[in-house]
């Protein structure tokens, strides 16, 4: 790739928008393959640098993808039954209950099959018969509304986060949901189950403001994640996407890693552990700019389980990668980390960067549900004369 800044006003907005999302599910796909190895076993079996292309499933054929970017396509879905435009509905309170409602939705994937859950949706909708979804519709195909709990291929359990699942039971028995879920916490976990599927967060309402989109990231990864460093990081992701996406003009990658770091810092303020989300930050800033080995630096920043390491494993592939994002991707799954989560993370900010259209062919080729992330994507972009 050449080296791009983020104001290369030949990438439009649709463009950057799908480019997050294939590229945080290539980042998961490559991940998911070695997220529970070893170091020893990844170099031993791929050789160095570790794994560098997908390893498609012996069954179905596709790269798969995991419970990251299934909940992150399940908060896309959220988002627009909640009517997102040019900024986020004024009932900010409907918007998150819009979004657990589809993490509800995203539970019965992983508790039902596909031939369970259409009775269910039969019964739901007074019909006799539930019918399915393409999985794969054409690469341009705009196709009608999606609805994804009627998507077949998402009935499937992959390595979903307890956390996510023990959140979400506990809210399908509460009569109400919590109006703020940073008041109201549901745990005290700061696992990465929030950050790793609040992208869509960062690719809708251009006229938003910046401190507005890192406080709805937080609130959005706090349905499952109550944990300060669980939702603080998730907040600094979804900014810096959405500068990114939508400008301003004139900022580079690591401008605009400062200036979500900046808005943190105030939005947080007296938070407890914020200097820790501050630290990791500046840690993944100076690590980029060494020549130290990969591997050495990400160790120094952890192993991506929890919410803070994986913004910092990410931050930093991403920043010492910028021009590449191969090799961005390469660096942020082969650890003995978080593999899955860390790599999407680096792809959501390196696609929104770059765009869908200079990404290799390779992430695109082979990606479980590429078309239906494509159409998630090019939902949430709106109509094409709105583009720049």
């Amino acid at each position: 790739m050449n080296p791009m800044k983020t104001t290369d006003k030949n990438i439009s907005r649709r463009d950057r928008i799908r480019g997050c999302l294939i590229g945080g599910a290539a980042g998961d796909a490559l991940g998911y393959a070695i997220e529970f190895c070893g170091e020893e076993e990844i170099f031993s079996r791929f050789g160095r640098p570790g794994i560098t292309e997908y390893e498609r499933d012996a069954h179905t054929g596709p790269a798969l993808i995991s419970d990251d970017t299934q909940m992150t396509l399940f908060t896309a879905e959220g988002l627009l039954a909640a009517g997102v435009g040019e900024k986020y509905p004024e009932d900010r309170t409907r918007m998150r209950h819009t979004v657990a409602r589809a993490y509800q939705d995203w539970l019965r994937t992983q508790e039902m099959s596909w031939e369970e859950a259409r009775k269910v949706l039969a019964a739901e909708t007074g019909r006799e018969e539930c019918d399915g979804q393409s999985g794969q519709p054409g690469q341009d195909e705009a196709g009608p509304p999606l609805r994804l709990a009627l998507i077949p291929d998402l009935y499937s359990p992959r390595a979903p986060g307890n956390t996510c699942l023990s959140a979400l039971r506990g809210q399908r028995r509460m009569h109400h949901l919590p109006e703020d879920f940073i008041r109201e916490p549901q745990n005290h976990s700061k696992g990465c189950g929030g950050i790793m599927r609040v992208a869509p967060l960062g690719l809708c309402c251009p006229a938003e403001a910046a401190e507005n989109v890192a406080w709805e990231g937080a609130q959005i990864a706090a349905i499952t994640h109550g944990g300060l460093l669980g939702y603080m990081s998730a907040a600094v992701a979804a900014q810096i996407i959405h500068r990114l996406v939508f400008g301003p003009d004139g900022l580079s990658l690591k401008e605009i890693v400062r200036e979500a770091r900046e808005t943190a810092a105030g939005l947080f303020r007296g938070y407890q552990d914020l200097e820790v989300l501050l630290r990791i930050i500046d840690l993944a800033l100076e690590l980029s700019g060494n020549t130290a080995p990969d591997l050495e630096n990400i160790h120094r920043l952890g192993e991506g389980w929890v919410a803070e390491e994986t913004l910092g494993i990410a931050l930093y592939c991403a920043l010492r990668h910028t021009d590449d994002f191969s090799a961005a991707l390469t660096a942020a799954v082969n650890h003995r980390g978080d593999s899955d989560s860390t790599g999407a993370v680096t792809g959501n900010i390196l696609g929104a960067l770059h765009g869908y259209d200079a990404l290799d062919d390779k992430w695109k080729t082979g990606l479980e549900l590429h078309g239906v992330i494509l159409r998630l994507a090019d939902a949430l972009a709106g109509p094409a004369e709105s583009q720049r």
